[in-house]
């Protein structure tokens, strides 16, 4: 693992992805302990608080844990799909606002996403995802409910159509698609949505999902899709 001392920018991050490239590339495994502070220091050639900050920036990113005690020290961490979600959700919502992503765009990459998952759906779901989506439905119908909580149920049921596909690096992909572009798109049609076509429209894709019919799943997200473009059209438009 080397570093260029001489080149501009933070020697932490240098050190964090030095040792980054070293466990991705499999020179370190799952497991294994990392050199003390003292022996990073004396291998970088810098100071203990400059590996700390290293040391912290793969902690943040679950690349690593921590133990205390005469056997402790830096171990290289497994690193799980539901571990990086958090991160994935955070990174796309934030490339969403930073960048200005167009509720146009987002809408048709969280649908296609999302069709091309429904097939598999269909066929792997288990009475779990189907029990989820069917209390989101039964969420979603009650009189009251809040533009926020109906959001995350929106959320939740269809996270539940996903993970039913059965693919964790789907649920890991898609993680940014559900969970970063629809809420955005949630919050610019709610004020105008029909709840009664949402959840018909809810119920029309849990039954296909449930009858393990894919076509029917994928033409009821087609019109979920045009549902919501048609609300921003006129959201849209009053605005203007």
């Amino acid at each position: 693992m080397k570093i260029d001392p001489k080149a501009s920018g933070d020697l932490s991050a240098q050190i964090a992805k030095a040792i980054k490239d070293a466990i991705i590339t499999g020179t370190l495994i799952v497991d294994t302990r990392l050199p003390s502070e003292a022996e990073l220091s004396d291998h970088f050639q810098v100071s203990r608080p400059t590996v700390r900050e290293a040391l912290k920036r793969l902690a943040a990113q679950s690349l690593i844990r921590t133990q205390r005690g005469a056997a402790g020290g830096a171990f290289v961490n497994r690193l799980s799909f539901e571990d990086a979600y958090a991160q994935h959700i955070t990174t796309s919502t934030l490339l969403l606002s930073m960048n200005e992503v167009s509720f146009e765009t987002a809408c048709e990459a969280r649908f296609a996403l999302e069709r091309a998952c429904a097939p598999l759906s269909a066929q792997r779901r288990t009475a779990d995802h189907l029990a989820t989506m069917r209390a989101e439905i039964f969420r979603q119908s009650q009189p009251g409910l809040s533009d926020e909580a109906f959001c995350a149920s929106d959320v939740a049921f269809h996270r539940s159509l996903v993970d039913g596909a059965g693919n964790p690096v789907l649920s890991y992909q898609l993680a940014g698609a559900v969970e970063a572009m629809q809420p955005l798109m949630n919050m610019i049609t709610f004020s105008a949505r029909d709840r009664a076509r949402i959840v018909d429209l809810h119920i029309q894709i849990a039954d296909a999902i449930e009858q393990k019919q894919a076509p029917a799943a994928d033409a009821g997200l087609s019109l979920l899709e045009q549902e919501t473009r048609h609300l921003a059209e006129k959201i849209f438009a009053a605005r203007a």
